[in-house]
């Protein structure tokens, strides 16, 4: 039987969600509790990957087991074991063939800034204190509606077969007085996306390029005419929308 695991994590201490050799992964800390719990090996493929250092506010996954599962009492259970920077939220069970990657239509990013230094967003946010144009910023940003591929934010000698991103929203909103977030939501992302748009349009802000010079960039494909990555520290998956999950 197949079932979705919903989660978040604070991903300062991993290498990314991927499990991979010699490093430590939110993946790999899963699939090493529900093993222990359920007493037989569990893999567990997620909705997507996360890069070093990013966050993840809502997070789905699936795995398949043949037993009978309390999933309340062994979600209860996996946070009693699980690191304090990871919490399950749910696990239920699901159609056998609804796949936490390919069937997601939706995901949602949030990208942190603090524009004043505070004990509350040190790991949790980039610190830039200088003004920015936050009006220039959300100019560009609607333009990126208007675009379908994105290769020029994308990490180059990436292993995919095409760069075409549908983005449906993408805005700048002051949360809090200290804090900046840029909202960003589409079918999919490129590795390092959406911390290249950031680190673009805040080169709007500061004046350092205009509209006419985010559109050239857009069309040039090219990931060295964009601006430099943000840190991964204030980079938030928000949120994974699918078409039917029984929850």
């Amino acid at each position: 039987m197949r079932y979705f695991i919903q989660l978040a994590y604070n991903g300062k201490l991993y290498h990314g969600w991927q499990k991979q050799p010699n490093a430590h992964s939110v993946q790999g800390e899963l699939e090493n509790k529900f093993t222990i719990l359920l007493k037989e090996p569990i893999e567990i493929v997620g909705c997507g990957r996360t890069d070093t250092g990013v966050h993840a506010k809502d997070y789905f996954a699936h795995f398949e087991s043949e037993a009978e599962i309390d999933t309340a009492a062994l979600a209860y259970k996996l946070n009693g074991i699980l690191p304090k920077d990871i919490v399950v939220h749910a696990v239920f069970p699901v159609a056998a063939n609804l796949h936490a990657r390919f069937d997601a239509k939706l995901r949602e990013y949030e990208y942190w800034i603090a524009t004043k230094p505070t004990p509350f967003y040190n790991e949790l946010s980039f610190l830039y204190t200088k003004e920015l144009d936050v009006l220039a910023m959300n100019e560009a940003a609607a333009l990126l509606l208007s675009y379908t591929d994105f290769e020029c934010f994308s990490k180059v000698h990436t292993d995919v077969k095409t760069f075409n991103c549908n983005i449906s929203y993408a805005k700048w909103e002051w949360k809090e007085k200290e804090q900046l977030v840029f909202t960003i939501r589409a079918d999919r992302f490129l590795r390092n996306m959406v911390r290249a748009i950031v680190g673009t349009l805040l080169e709007i802000g500061k004046g350092k390029l205009n509209l006419t010079d985010f559109q050239k960039i857009l069309e040039s494909k090219n990931r060295s005419e964009a601006g430099a990555s943000v840190p991964a520290q204030g980079l938030f998956l928000t949120k994974v929308e699918y078409d039917n999950k029984n929850n």
